[in-house]
């Protein structure tokens, strides 16, 4: 008896940390290696201890002045990323939860570099309600005044991706050394059972023991930003952007309901998307 009841101990423990998010979950965000000439699009991998918490630096560059202004589109991925221009650290943004699209309209020459953080990760770390940021962008001097005054003060338009790797590494490496993170363990047993789904299980039919849906939803929402029905859409979602064919085993009624909520999150049909 005392060894099932170490094995159950030994699985709640695993549950207060993130550490499968990442073999289960790889947010999928589009290149412009052929789309847009002139603009490069290159995701980091973070120091290795990190790798539970954050899914990748990134950077968005232009390798020349463009002929207009450039169109980006951010897709539905269930992350929360704090980004900013490389030219004006004195700028930084939060961006949270999405249950849709986004489109920001960029200059002719620009340098941002982002933080994708996996989901529930960045409230685990801050301690701040991702509902309170769904949706939307925030100003992160408003958010979090501390790490917008070390990006302010720390990075400038000179800096290489390994330079950036090294700055942000070390930022993270220290903050993280100094938090706890004690999500309840049913919210990632529930996070846990959707991914490894692919977002076709009905959480609030098959609830963790001993918690209600309105418990469930409330801690959803702080933690993801939306509630275990929307977050299972967005997985499933962005499952199908690694096979498209099998929409039909993502549980997606037909063609017409995939190619609909395709583009509401990805801002075009999947022809047009997925083109080679």
């Amino acid at each position: 008896m005392k060894f099932y009841q170490n094995i159950i101990n030994n699985y709640l423990e695993v549950l207060k940390t993130p550490i499968n998010i990442r073999l289960l979950y790889l947010p999928v965000q589009p290149n412009f290696k052929h789309p847009a000439e002139g603009v490069m699009y290159q995701e980091i991998l973070p120091d290795q201890r990190l790798q539970d918490y954050i899914y990748c630096y990134w950077q968005l560059r232009t390798k020349h002045p463009l002929a207009d202004p450039f169109h980006y589109r951010v897709i539905a991925d269930g992350c929360m990323d704090v980004y900013f221009e490389l030219e004006q650290p004195d700028q930084s943004f939060v961006m949270g939860f999405s249950n849709s699209f986004v489109e920001f309209e960029l200059a002719r020459t620009f340098n941002y570099v982002g933080v994708r953080f996996f989901p529930s990760m960045f409230p685990q770390l801050y301690k701040i309600s991702a509902a309170e940021l769904s949706n939307r962008a925030a100003s992160l001097d408003e958010v979090l005044p501390d790490l917008a005054k070390f990006i302010a003060d720390s990075f400038s338009d000179t800096f290489s991706p390994a330079n950036l790797k090294a700055l942000l590494d070390e930022h993270f490496l220290r903050h993280v050394a100094n938090i706890r993170i004690d999500a309840d363990s049913r919210l990632y047993e529930s996070i846990h059972l959707i991914l490894q789904n692919g977002g076709t299980v009905s959480i609030e039919k098959e609830l963790p023991q001993g918690i209600s849906v309105r418990q469930l939803r409330r801690l959803f929402e702080f933690y993801i930003g939306d509630t275990p029905k929307e977050f299972s859409r967005i997985v499933r979602f962005q499952k199908t952007l690694q096979a498209p064919e099998d929409y039909l085993n993502s549980g997606y009624y037909d063609q017409a309901h995939f190619i609909k909520e395709f583009k509401n999150l990805y801002g075009l049909t999947p022809g047009k998307a997925l083109l080679k």
